[in-house]
């Protein structure tokens, strides 16, 4: 994550004090540090500004329930190359813009492989097809 970002992050916790106990409390056992810095930025970002103003822990409920959901669907994209449907994917890339991830790894699908191998596949015949008409063309000169 990019360094100005964590600054911010650090120093909005550092004045909500209440707030940064109760975010902290969200961290998974098994979240690396950088998973983890990368999500809590993502959750800190889409909270409603009235929770964000009052510094307070927000109360559980659906919003809240349903924004640690979508912070945990964006951080299984970044980090482990999760796919979800389309709408969910769209949501969580628009919630987590701005967000500077460094050093995310990339992850390649299956699909995405079948792909290429049958584009590389199309592409081969269509230069076979070309270079036999060209040897053909040649036999008749």
């Amino acid at each position: 994550m990019a360094a100005g970002s964590m600054d911010l992050v650090s120093e909005f916790l550092q004045q909500n004090r209440r707030l940064s106990d109760w975010v902290e409390t969200l961290r998974a056992a098994h979240e690396p540090e950088k998973h983890w810095k990368a999500r809590r930025e993502f959750i800190l970002r889409n909270m409603k500004e009235e929770q964000k103003a009052s510094g307070a822990e927000p109360e559980p409920g659906l919003g809240t329930d349903q924004l640690l959901a979508l912070s945990m669907v964006w951080a299984n994209h970044v980090f482990l190359g999760c796919r979800y449907s389309e709408s969910v994917m769209d949501k969580v890339l628009e919630m987590g813009e701005g967000i500077k991830v460094t050093d995310a790894p990339v992850h390649i699908r299956r699909g995405d492989l079948v792909a290429s191998k049958l584009k590389k596949k199309d592409l081969s015949n269509t230069n076979a097809s070309h270079h036999k008409k060209t040897n053909s063309s040649w036999k008749q000169i």
